[in-house]
């Protein structure tokens, strides 16, 4: 049994609750927030029987011995290596913290207490991205990954009308970038490593952070073109192509329809069941690491996470997107 703390009450944690529920291993006994009406209300619907208000409270608490972690991407890096410094084990909403830097001293941190630390990235995980990586080999010699994720924010209509909410705030550390582009950055750092040079441009907000924008990653013998937005939608897939074929997926971000094009023609269907719960896969590989005394994912590694953080930063560099946790 795996007993579970939660830092967030909004939709994404309630998500995770509702996958992670499916694992024999899942229990919730704790919930942080800042406000006690918050945390009471949010341990009452899910059951939970302590709640915190007080940070160093709840991460000396003896009642769970994980967490997951859902707060403002600018939060994590210290949330995280103080829960880590009393033992226990993390799973971190990406993007896992706002800089390279942060990135760093975590895992400096998992390491030296001995404890789990996983960027929660679910497309990497889910069975249809497995799928992928298992037949890679059948398209040849690797020349393009293409990954798109254009999807219109909810809040920008309200940003458009002066109300700038979290999502638009650099001082969170968001933005576009790391919102969205993640979700195309971490599968191909998965896998095709880390890229030789990383080219960026965007479209700056007035609030200070990118509404969307393109990254050209570039290899030994291929590249990697990124497109994405929380400025408009695209309803195009994303595609990997080799000399012998094109794998072609639905969604980058979840994909759950995957297919083989060879350039003979012939098109190999080579999509897998899984659950329509996205989130069930990195609770699942989450616990058992944490089962099994693992301390890093060999998927969601701390390489893998290290490397897409590099990648985001030079992308922000480029295009100006500073954040105050890079002061």
């Amino acid at each position: 049994m795996v007993r579970f703390g939660m830092i967030g009450t909004n939709w994404i944690t309630e998500s995770f609750i509702s996958a992670a529920s499916k694992v024999e291993d899942f229990q919730l006994t704790a919930v942080y927030s800042r406000t006690s009406e918050k945390a009471e209300e949010f341990a009452r619907k899910y059951h939970a029987a302590h709640t915190y208000t007080d940070l160093d409270e709840f991460a000396k608490s003896e009642e769970f011995d994980a967490v997951y972690l859902a707060s403002p991407n600018s939060l994590h890096a210290s949330q995280a290596i103080k829960l880590m410094q009393n033992g226990k084990h993390v799973l971190c909403e990406k993007p896992i913290a706002s800089n390279v830097k942060e990135v760093e001293e975590m895992v400096r941190v998992a390491k030296e207490h001995n404890v789990v630390l996983m960027e929660a990235v679910k497309t990497t995980l889910l069975p249809n991205f497995l799928a992928i990586r298992d037949h890679l080999h059948k398209i040849g010699k690797v020349r393009r990954y293409f990954a798109s994720y254009c999807q219109y924010s909810s809040r920008y209509d309200k940003y458009k009308a002066g109300t700038v909410l979290n999502a638009f705030k650099p001082e969170f550390s968001n933005g576009s970038l790391m919102d969205i582009g993640i979700y195309c950055v971490y599968p191909a750092v998965a896998l095709f490593g880390a890229p030789n040079d990383v080219k960026a441009s965007s479209y700056m907000l007035d609030s200070g952070v990118d509404g969307e924008g393109s990254l050209l990653l570039t290899y030994d013998d291929m590249d990697a073109v990124i497109m994405y937005s929380k400025i408009t939608n695209s309803y195009i897939p994303s595609e990997i192509q080799g000399e012998n074929g094109s794998i072609i997926i639905d969604k980058i971000h979840t994909p759950e329809h995957v297919k083989i094009h060879y350039k003979d023609g012939t098109v190999e269907d080579i999509t897998r069941e899984q659950d329509s719960e996205s989130m069930y896969y990195e609770a699942k590989e989450f616990m058992e690491l944490v089962n099994e005394n693992k301390l890093q994912s060999l998927i969601n590694s701390h390489d893998n996470t290290c490397q897409t953080a590099a990648i985001l930063e030079k992308a922000r560099k480029q295009i100006g997107l500073v954040y105050p946790a890079d002061k």
